[in-house]
């Protein structure tokens, strides 16, 4: 087993977006009854579509 680490919180910056409701809907929809918050959700699809660019 690894040793354990204590994980460093990333800083973060408060950015206000305007979603149409109809994604904002699907989100949620997803989401519902999971351990996720719309906002760890939106950043881990900004991840992988930044990471789709890269390739």
């Amino acid at each position: 087993m690894g040793k354990f680490k204590i994980p460093v919180i990333p800083s973060t910056t408060q950015k206000a977006i305007r979603f149409p409701n109809d994604i904002i809907e699907k989100v949620e929809d997803e989401i519902r009854g999971k351990d996720c918050t719309f906002s760890a959700f939106v950043i881990e699809a900004v991840r992988q579509a930044l990471k789709d660019l890269e390739d």
